[in-house]
């Protein structure tokens, strides 16, 4: 309630982006004050066992995570994991630091729960990223930490496979799974590389890079027509990645209720406009690999339903991004709570008992 007061009087009078940067910042200010993550943990509370969940070879403390795109640059997961994350993706990070698109690049749609961007993945790169992961070494208290990398816009695509291996060597070491981001509709020709001709040695590279016990996944668009999902799911399995993320953000426009110049801004449009083609994707993808592939949902996640519907359809870890910006910092408590008091009510014991549950 307190959130939605702060949301609806003072953070939409700031632009988008600069409200994320306070975010940011409140955050990064919270793990420098000695003890406070240690009492927002105490507030807050750890996900309850019954959530715990294991996916490639890892325990997630709950299955709930923080999608790719709000820590790009490895600031704030620290934070993040103490606020009830089963879970951060940091990223998208480059081999080469980069501003990114022009401003104004991120816009709400409130009408639609939705938000549009067009950030073209600005970070401080691989290096800088590096160098602030390191604190997992000392601190003990970051949770689970995935890292997402991209292409460096100025990279030609077909070196790409070089400009992922530099972060990969870079990031490997610190990050508990690696995601290869070949979706963004922000990056110039970035998309083209889900296309299996060029995305099998770029995820041939990535994996020779990775330590052989890492857990290797790609990201994928919704976007993709169904053949393409197919054989993009047929490429993981036969080069052995541990799983495929379903889905990025849309370029489609389809049915959204905002009009005029908001719904006509060019970029990756996320939150609840997007929930039923990732469901379809989701779907399909469980369909064509079973349990030989770990699925990670992404994409209109809201509320307890979403991610309990996610689970059922073959989803072993769900994530959320748009969902976190409209809910406030308490989404992942309250969201947690509800599922672990839904898997009490219809008698499972665990979240693996209703993964694939309707499938």
């Amino acid at each position: 309630m307190l959130y939605r007061l702060l949301f609806s009087r003072v953070l939409v009078r700031l632009d988008a982006e600069q409200a994320h940067h306070v975010a940011i910042r409140l955050l990064r200010l919270l793990q420098a004050i000695p003890g406070a993550l240690w009492l927002v943990r105490r507030i807050v509370g750890r996900p309850d066992p019954i959530l715990a969940t294991e996916a490639f070879g890892v325990t997630f403390p709950s299955p709930l995570g923080m999608a790719a795109g709000f820590d790009k640059d490895a600031k704030v997961y620290r934070a993040l994991d103490a606020f009830g994350f089963g879970f951060v993706e940091i990223g998208t990070v480059t081999g080469q630091p980069q501003p990114g698109n022009p401003r104004p690049r991120m816009f709400r749609l409130p009408a639609d729960r939705a938000l549009v961007n067009r950030m073209g993945f600005n970070n401080d790169g691989s290096a800088a990223a590096r160098q602030r992961l390191t604190e997992r070494l000392s601190t003990g208290d970051s949770g689970v930490v995935g890292v997402n990398i991209g292409k460096t816009k100025v990279v030609a695509a077909e070196d790409a496979p070089e400009d992922y291996v530099v972060s990969t060597q870079r990031l490997a070491p610190f990050a508990d799974y690696l995601v290869v981001n070949v979706s963004s509709p922000n990056t110039p020709g970035l998309r083209d590389l889900q296309a299996t001709e060029q995305l099998r040695p770029l995820l041939d590279a990535v994996r020779g890079a990775a330590p052989d016990d890492l857990p290797v996944l790609v990201k994928i668009a919704p976007d993709l027509a169904d053949a393409d999902v197919d054989a993009v799911a047929d490429l993981a399995v036969e080069l052995g990645l541990a799983g495929i993320i379903a889905t990025n953000t849309t370029i489609s426009r389809e049915g959204l209720r905002t009009r005029g110049r908001l719904a006509a801004e060019t970029g990756g449009l996320s939150g609840a406009p997007l929930r039923d083609r990732a469901v379809e994707v989701l779907k399909r993808l469980h369909a064509r690999v079973g349990d030989r592939l770990v699925l990670v949902s992404v994409g209109g996640v809201e509320h307890v339903d979403d991610v309990w519907e996610r689970l059922r359809a073959g989803a072993s870890l769900v994530q959320a991004y748009t969902g976190v910006v409209y809910g406030g910092p308490g989404w992942p408590t309250t969201v947690s709570r509800q599922l672990a008091a839904r898997l009490r009510a219809e008698g499972h014991t665990s979240v693996a008992e209703i993964i694939g549950a309707d499938a």
